[in-house]
């Protein structure tokens, strides 16, 4: 079965929208990688401040080379804004997982 990563990113107050931008600007760099089967990015609606992002991979391996990867690199640094601006982000914390039991709707 699948191994399922879920990072859980600390926001800064009133920059989620932005945090959802940048993922969004680079989402399709994640879906070329082999073994790469699903993401999602989970924002917090009450209770909870942290963005979760949830990648499911076929191994533990296939996620291991996307880390290692440039377009991960690239995508992860914690450069501030263009205009100095803090980080959107200010710590994470990643989960790790195996998949023992999946039901899908088919859609």
């Amino acid at each position: 079965m699948s191994v399922v990563k879920i990072n859980a990113i600390k926001v800064n107050e009133g920059r989620g929208s932005e945090l959802e931008a940048r993922f969004a600007a680079r989402a399709k760099e994640v879906e070329t990688m082999p073994g790469f089967e699903g993401f999602e990015l989970l924002r917090p609606i009450e209770g909870e401040n942290r963005y979760f992002v949830y990648t499911r991979w076929e191994s533990e391996e296939a996620f291991k080379a996307w880390v290692k990867s440039d377009a991960f690199k690239k995508g992860h640094r914690q450069a501030s804004d263009d205009n100095g601006a803090t980080p959107v982000a200010h710590g994470s914390e990643l989960l790790a997982f195996e998949v023992v039991q999946k039901v899908e709707t088919g859609i």
